[in-house]
């Protein structure tokens, strides 16, 4: 399973939350289920978002880069989120990148405009299916978010960028086609053959990522390991709104975990809440979204603390049926919240239900209780 990360130019945002806790959920899932799970994320820390604030704030960017990611990692401990099993930079991952590139530009499947090198849409045959959008939409959204359709010299407008060649202040290094730095996309493609193979499981991310950057990280590695499809399934989380707009740093509409947490919040009502709604809807976190995750979170405290409850083995079955269901974290936690309402009705009548409750509920939703 690859899950793209963050960007590190600012907190971790209750969207990125949502997405790690959702995957997180996922691999929990296939665990429990008795698979191995190889999970690589990588941290896109070198980028125009991030040089850009550097820029702004007056701080060097590397340091920036590894403030942020390190931020993010306390979150993510906080949120429970387990880990991966590979967590790579983009700068550490700059010596798998380039021979990317020169295998693409041998191939013939990248070209160099005024030094920059893009990659040829055209031959990748299998371009557009990963996200399933006709040119039209493709030309608007890669226009959105970080593609230059209207740059003179490509070959086609939706050609990405694999290589941004060196420009005045701006973090460079050496490569056989000039200096520079890599684009996004090869990014990912390339730590993902490097640590994965050709061909992976689980390519996952926000709706938000389905094109360009998954799009063109498949073609990439498509181009290089003549294999396809890159990844068997493409799994995205939904958007979370904030104040009837989708939380992006770009708007400033955000709640960050981090704050959150100074403010006395414990984090496994934070996971609860972002559990409570599907990971593919787009939703929208308000204060009573909150307010229902921490009062979830104190009633299953306070059934799990009894002496003892309604039978759980069903529970624990229940619990696993809803997640093999595409993931149905509302329904999981339904299921717990009836074993509650129960155990605090008066129903102790197996006294080890409470252990085997708090037993699943962490392991499965990761929630400690």
């Amino acid at each position: 399973m690859y899950v793209c990360g963050i960007t590190p130019y600012d907190a971790t945002h209750l969207g990125h939350a949502l997405t790690y806790v959702s995957f997180d959920l996922i691999q929990r899932t296939l665990r429990d289920g008795g698979l191995e799970v190889s999970y690589v994320q990588n941290v896109t820390d070198v980028d125009e978002p991030l040089l850009e604030r550097a820029e702004r704030d007056g701080v060097d960017w590397v340091e920036l880069a590894q403030n942020e990611t390190e931020r993010f990692r306390q979150d993510m401990t906080a949120l429970r989120v387990l880990a991966p099993e590979a967590y790579i930079g983009a700068v550490e991952a700059i010596p798998l990148i380039i021979p990317v590139i020169e295998k693409l530009l041998a191939d013939g499947n990248a070209y160099l405009v005024d030094h920059d090198v893009y990659f040829a849409v055209d031959s990748a045959p299998h371009f557009g299916e990963v996200a399933g959008l006709s040119r039209e939409l493709m030309l608007g959204l890669f226009a959105e978010r970080g593609g230059d359709p209207d740059r003179p010299g490509k070959r086609d407008p939706l050609d990405p960028l694999l290589w941004r060649a060196e420009r005045p202040g701006e973090p460079s290094w050496e490569a056989p086609f000039g200096r520079g730095r890599p684009g996004w996309h090869v990014e990912c493609a390339a730590i993902a053959l490097e640590h994965l193979g050709p061909q992976i499981d689980i390519q996952g991310g926000g709706t938000d990522l389905a094109y360009p950057h998954h799009e063109c990280s498949a073609a990439h590695a498509a181009a290089v390991s003549n294999r396809w499809p890159f990844a068997s399934n493409y799994v995205h989380s939904g958007m979370l709104a904030y104040k009837g707009t989708k939380m992006s740093k770009s708007l400033g509409n955000l709640v960050f975990v981090s704050t959150l947490r100074r403010d006395g919040v414990d984090p496994m009502a934070i996971r609860t809440s972002l559990l409570s709604h599907h990971y593919r809807a787009d939703w929208e976190w308000t204060p009573e979204v909150l307010d229902e995750g921490v009062a979830r979170l104190a009633r299953w405290r306070e059934a799990a603390a009894l002496s003892g409850g309604p039978e759980a083995s069903s529970v624990l079955a229940r619990i696993r049926v809803c997640l093999a269901d595409d993931l149905d974290a509302p329904k999981a936690l339904a299921a717990i919240d009836g074993w509650a309402d129960g155990a605090l009705a008066g129903d102790q009548s197996d006294a080890g239900a409470p252990a085997l409750i708090r037993a699943a509920v962490d392991s499965l939703l990761g929630v400690e209780l």
